[in-house]
């Protein structure tokens, strides 16, 4: 109830600034979607469409292709410029003895680190990719937030990821957060913003697809569950919700926006789940790098192991 009411105050709000009455450009496209669910329901139907479909994509082929989708990524407080260069290293290391192998998607880093991983990175087809927007509070200055994107795209970062103004999208605030997506993304130009909707503290069914319309409205090239930081991380529940929401997007827009599993996705089985979601809600044409990504440390060498039979150890 206490959710409602400040929804309600912050409609009044709204109102009192607007003598036309109209509601706000984003209650109008919340208007055109379904966001009336219920979490129980939800979570059969991902019990479902996983039980039906999951033994079809465990196949060699799709264990390969999940390797085209991960975004090495270290987001440590020890990471050092000698611990990232060893990192990449490795990986350009890897990448030559498995010249038949596709690359990985991105190797993704803190901001300040972009230009190491973009000097360092021997490896065609795999992009720098940055979190920023302070990561992974999300709890600075805008101004801070695009200085520390251009930065870091000044520095060879490819592509970004900023985290949803949690704090106020659940206070109804929706003009900030997507004010604050437009501009990171105006930062961005034409490199791929991603943006993390902290599915774990979005906590219900409903505020995920809502989370995930408004940052797709506002200029969001993929949207992401969670930095990795806030319990519980991704789940097959957000998962099915977000690519949910890009399908009906897509649907409404004709724009395809990119779906990203992140956190707690350490095995192959976990990826696979990921894979079954996204090819049987969105289809074949996701199963793309460009569209599906999925963020981890430790999943890479044990599908490089599922994959090859061999232990290349941690990155």
């Amino acid at each position: 109830m206490a959710h409602d009411h400040c929804n309600h105050e912050h409609h009044d709000h709204h109102h009192a600034h607007d003598e036309n009455l109209l509601p706000s450009k984003y209650e109008q496209a919340f208007a055109k979607y379904n966001l009336h669910l219920h979490d129980e329901e939800v979570l059969a139907t991902v019990d479902k469409l996983l039980a039906d479909h999951l033994e079809e994509y465990r196949t060699p082929e799709t264990f390969i292709s999940l390797l085209r989708t991960i975004e090495l990524t270290t987001l440590k407080v020890t990471d050092s410029a000698e611990s990232i260069l060893k990192m990449v290293e490795k990986y350009n290391d890897y990448a030559s003895n498995h010249p038949d192998l596709p690359p990985f998607a991105t190797i993704c880093v803190y901001p300040r680190f972009a230009k190491i991983v973009a000097e360092s990175l021997e490896v065609d087809g795999t992009e720098v990719a940055v979190v920023t927007g302070s990561f992974p509070s999300a709890q600075s200055f805008l101004e801070v937030k695009t200085v520390e994107t251009a930065l870091a795209i000044k520095d060879g970062a490819e592509q970004c990821d900023m985290v949803l103004s949690v704090g106020s999208f659940l206070s109804g605030d929706y003009e900030t957060c997507a004010d604050e997506i437009s501009e990171i993304k105006a930062v961005c130009g034409d490199k791929d913003l991603k943006v993390i909707l902290e599915t774990g503290a979005l906590q219900t069914a409903e505020n995920i697809k809502r989370a995930s319309i408004l940052a797709m409205y506002a200029g969001a090239d993929l949207i992401k569950t969670s930095t990795g930081k806030i319990e519980p991380t991704a789940t097959p529940l957000a998962a099915y919700v977000m690519c949910q929401a890009i399908k009906e997007y897509y649907q409404e827009t004709g724009r395809r926006v990119g779906f990203k599993a992140s956190g707690g996705v350490s095995t192959p089985e976990d990826a696979l789940v990921y894979y079954t979601i996204v090819r049987e809600v969105l289809g074949k044409e996701w199963i793309d790098a460009h569209l599906f990504r999925i963020g981890t440390s430790s999943l890479a060498p044990r599908l490089i192991k599922a994959v090859t039979g061999e232990d290349v150890g941690k990155f």
